[in-house]
């Protein structure tokens, strides 16, 4: 079977057994071997298992273009694309509120580029925020986890639509963002930074 990217590149599993080594150059997993979605993924089951929360993460849609039928009970799909997703990563439920996140890394060292984020992204998150959900972004950027809530990141994005900078810096991630130690169990603690600020 053959899966596509949006961009139309064919998916390679090989692609992925390389990903370990491309990821040792970023300082917070080195040596582990894990990324940031698995951290997070393993942090959302120990919050699952717990009562504490209940959060998944959104599967990426498929479109199947070819599928082949040998037999009636035995459909093989021969190919597919990955679509793009038209939200966020996680979302899921906490305290009886809604919560939706999106989880980006970068290696860059000053700044966080706004390219990786998309406009439909930016347009979900605002419609979450409109009905009162609870919507932030986790991301992995300069040696550390920060939690930044989406108006923050919606005033950066307006900014670079408005002819203005095209990425959120250092420090301002920094002042805006709140830093999430890496710990045992669970790995990424974020329901301790949304306590603090929306249910004190």
């Amino acid at each position: 079977m053959t899966y596509r990217y949006p961009n139309g590149k064919i998916y390679s599993p090989a692609e992925k057994e390389r990903a370990p080594a491309a990821r040792k150059s970023n300082s917070i997993y080195s040596n582990r071997g894990m990324t940031l979605e698995e951290d997070l993924n393993e942090t959302n089951q120990f919050y699952l298992n717990r009562g504490i929360a209940v959060v998944h993460k959104k599967p990426t849609p498929v479109q199947i273009v070819n599928v082949d039928y040998p037999r009636r009970s035995a459909a093989v799909i021969k190919e597919a694309y990955f679509k793009q997703s038209s939200t966020t990563d996680y979302n899921g439920i906490y305290k009886g509120r809604y919560l939706d996140f999106e989880a980006k890394e970068t290696k860059n060292a000053s700044s966080f580029p706004l390219q990786n984020f998309h406009g439909h992204q930016i347009s979900h998150m605002k419609q979450v925020l409109d009905q009162d959900g609870i919507c932030f972004v986790i991301l992995s950027a300069f040696g550390n986890i920060y939690l930044l809530p989406a108006n923050h990141l919606i005033g950066y994005w307006n900014r670079r639509e408005s002819g203005g900078r095209k990425s959120i810096t250092k420090l301002e991630i920094e002042e805006n963002g709140f830093r999430i130690p890496l710990g045992l169990h669970p790995r990424i603690d974020y329901i301790k930074v949304l306590d603090a600020l929306y249910f004190n």
